[in-house]
């Protein structure tokens, strides 16, 4: 089985998740994708042989140059509260990371040309891995960085865009080993 067949059957196996895919779909988005922590606690969870591990966020990110005002995310995020309640969903337009960024992390970054470029730039490659389903019920996986970190449960910087000083807080802060013992992190 290749490693993008054991991501979609551990996806399509988790209830929830598909239901948070089917209410993304039904955005009509041309590119987006639920990943980050959503998608590795989903797989490191499945691995640990554990139950699900409380979600701080569902990351919906999309991709939309022609609008990116925060006025969409808050307006899709509220549409998919109102297609799939109960999940904390976290909605970003990729298109303008560039416009908040530097506010938020003390760094200013280039605007992104599409939502895999996007997802290329995600702190780890683990996280680094959207999942999107299209009209005919199929998964397409977006991994930039291949699927190798998240599905051997490696934590490692990705010098895309993230300092060491970040990855080491990112790293504390997140508790990997304590969540899933398994997990191996890497120094910055």
């Amino acid at each position: 089985m290749s490693d993008v067949e054991r991501l979609t059957a551990l996806v399509r196996g988790t209830p929830w998740f598909m239901a948070a895919l089917r209410a993304g779909r039904e955005l009509g988005l041309a590119q987006w994708c639920i990943g980050a922590g959503a998608l590795r606690n989903l797989v490191w969870d499945a691995l640990h042989g554990q139950p699900r591990s409380e979600l701080a966020d569902v990351d919906f990110a999309y991709f939309c140059a022609a609008d990116i005002g925060p006025a969409r995310d808050a307006g899709l995020q509220r549409r998919l509260g109102a297609l799939c309640p109960g999940l904390p969903w976290e909605v970003t337009n990729q298109a303008g990371v560039h416009l908040w960024f530097e506010a938020c992390f003390g760094q200013a970054v280039e605007p992104l040309h599409s939502l895999a470029d996007a997802i290329a730039t995600w702190p780890e490659p683990a996280t680094a891995v959207g999942v999107w389903l299209d009209t005919a019920d199929a998964l397409h996986v977006i991994a930039p960085h291949g699927l190798d970190d998240l599905l051997h449960m490696r934590i490692r910087r990705n010098p895309v865009r993230v300092s060491t000083e970040t990855y080491r807080a990112r790293c504390a802060s997140k508790r990997y080993t304590e969540r899933w013992p398994q997990v191996v992190i890497e120094p910055g």
